[in-house]
């Protein structure tokens, strides 16, 4: 079996998809929600994106799910993969729109990079256009799993986190 990656061109629609949901999450979640934010490209205005908004949510301890899980089932994520060795990261997905949420404690320094990379993106054209032009290469060849694909990804993606690092510890630089 085979996956094709189809990336969608930018789309405005995202933005409110996110904030649409952002509502529903601060809303079923109260203050066990500590930060919501799209992440992802389709957080990333100009780059072409897989039509699906990544959400970040920081919860006290993502170990807890009993906290979290059962209010976001309620609002129609199902509950999709647990993490416990890479960062306790837990994965919930909705359908309408396509979402994938992704849980953290705060303070996990994973969410602190999902952050970085998006907000370097968002203000360098090179790197986003590299990014996409990756993106769109690696769209030509079959997987056998979307999970492939990010690893392909993955050269490029550590050499613009550490421009993105480099840049935040010195952006005169």
């Amino acid at each position: 079996m085979t996956v094709t990656i189809h990336l969608a061109d930018p789309d405005p629609a995202w933005a409110e998809q996110y904030r649409h949901e952002e509502r529903r999450i601060l809303a079923a979640l109260g203050d066990i929600a500590l930060t919501v934010e799209h992440v992802g490209s389709t957080s990333v205005p100009q780059l072409a994106a897989k039509p699906i908004v990544d959400i970040l949510l920081l919860v006290p301890d993502s170990r807890d799910e009993l906290a979290y899980v059962p209010s976001l089932i309620a609002i129609g994520h199902a509950f999709e993969r647990r993490e416990p060795h890479w960062h306790e990261h837990r994965l919930l997905r909705a359908s309408d729109p396509a979402v994938n949420l992704h849980v953290f404690s705060v303070g996990d320094p994973e969410a602190a990079r999902m952050v970085l990379f998006r907000d370097h993106l968002r203000r360098d054209e090179t790197d986003r256009l590299l990014y996409e032009s990756t993106k769109r290469q690696l769209t030509q060849q079959q997987w056998t799993s979307v999970q492939h694909y990010a690893d392909a990804k993955t050269p490029v993606v550590s050499a613009i986190r550490a421009r993105a690092t480099a840049t935040a510890a010195d952006p005169d630089a």
